[in-house]
């Protein structure tokens, strides 16, 4: 284990925060495995940014998906006792931003690399590092799109987000949208001979909760999730310019994260249908050139449960689990089953410290992620 804490030493010194560039990290890694004569090809969604893809293994066959993104959530505003990026050791406790999310799984991937290599492996193992994660699963689909197509496409994928080992083959879904309201300003003196944009968009956030109490009304206790319900919430809003003006523009972001029985598109478009059968012509009525446009700004399918799952069969015999879970954040795993490509949510380390001040991951959650790892390219090796 001590060559994968070396190597989570080198990647927490990366500030891979979202906003900023994760290309030193890849060309590391690049390098790296090009130590070990492991080629790497990249794929990029964004300027500034790469997702990098390897095999380890025979070319032309399927294999196994190893996945985990590089950036981190910000640090800004957090109160750390010790430097965020470097790792720092406290009883048993290894801290540093993206520890558990997702860092110490890769370190784990990489150190399995060379061993992988040494192999005369059956079945082949592909590293799968992504960028923009955080920001709504924004770099996967542009690796996923250059996957190989035909036999050499990839079997099934294993995301290693931190579940303390636990096999989740279920996710929400996580949509994000901004709406803006565009209305007609006036003097506040006067209110019904404007359009007032922060009130129309009072209304649709009214809406957006009510189609959100009628979520909770749908709630299915043994689904797992927590909540065990879809849910919708409003995270931002701006606008109006002065308090004796009427406001022509507001605008607002907002969260859907969706319980595989509920469908997104299907609950957004209730809410078009408020706002073009109702609302809107309320507005325009008073003036013609109102408008409301609402964006989906991050789309994250979510993981279906899938009967006969070999990944989840491939998790479950490594980890030796009988049983199941669901988890309610965002992962990749549902755009590569999007894809066509099996996929589960298994890896070290608890979300419960991810996204905090002190992030960690234990030496021992590494030593079990290690294990799983092991045993894995034993499977692979022997030829599943």
């Amino acid at each position: 284990m001590g060559a994968a804490i070396e190597i989570l030493d080198r990647l927490v010194a990366f500030d891979t925060t979202s906003a900023r560039s994760n290309l030193e990290l890849i060309d590391w890694v690049a390098d790296y495995l090009a130590g070990y004569g492991i080629a790497a090809t990249r794929s990029s969604a964004r300027e500034g940014k790469a997702n990098l893809f390897a095999t380890i293994g025979p070319a032309g066959r399927g294999g196994i998906i190893l996945s985990g993104h590089t950036d981190v959530v910000p640090v800004a505003g957090q109160e750390w006792h010790s430097a965020p990026f470097r790792l720092t050791e406290h009883d048993g406790r290894l801290h540093g931003r993206g520890t558990a999310d997702m860092k110490g799984f890769i370190a784990l991937a990489l150190a399995l690399a060379p061993l992988a290599a040494g192999r005369a492996l059956k079945v082949p193992l592909h590293l799968a590092i992504t960028h923009d994660e955080e920001t709504g699963c924004l770099g996967a689909p542009a690796l996923i799109a250059a996957l190989p197509a035909g036999i050499a496409r990839p079997l099934m994928a294993i995301v290693g987000e931190p579940t303390s080992m636990q096999v989740a083959n279920r996710q929400k879904g996580c949509s994000f949208f901004r709406t803006s309201v565009t209305g007609r300003e006036g003097h506040s003196s006067a209110p019904e001979r404007g359009v007032n944009a922060i009130s129309a968009a009072a209304e649709i956030i009214a809406e957006i909760g009510r189609l959100a109490a009628e979520a909770r009304g749908r709630a299915r206790p043994d689904s797992g999730f927590d909540p065990p319900h879809t849910t919708l919430s409003v995270g931002t809003i701006a606008g109006g310019t002065a308090v004796n003006i009427i406001a022509r523009e507001c605008s607002f972001e907002w969260d859907l994260r969706n319980i595989p029985d509920d469908d997104a598109a299907a609950l957004k478009a209730r809410l078009d249908r408020f706002v073009s059968t109702d609302l809107l012509p309320r507005l325009r009525a008073v003036y013609p050139q109102a408008s409301i446009d609402t964006e989906t700004v991050v789309a994250v399918p979510p993981l279906l449960p899938a009967p006969g799952s070999p990944a989840e069969a491939l998790a479950r015999r490594l980890t030796g689990a009988n049983t199941t879970t669901a988890v309610s954040f965002a992962t990749e795993a549902g755009l590569y089953q999007q894809a066509g490509i099996p996929a589960i949510v298994c890896g070290p380390g608890s979300i419960e410290v991810a996204h905090k001040p002190d992030e960690y991951i234990t030496r021992a959650e590494l030593a079990a992620g290690q294990a799983f790892l092991d045993r894995l390219l034993d499977w692979a090796t022997a030829g599943g």
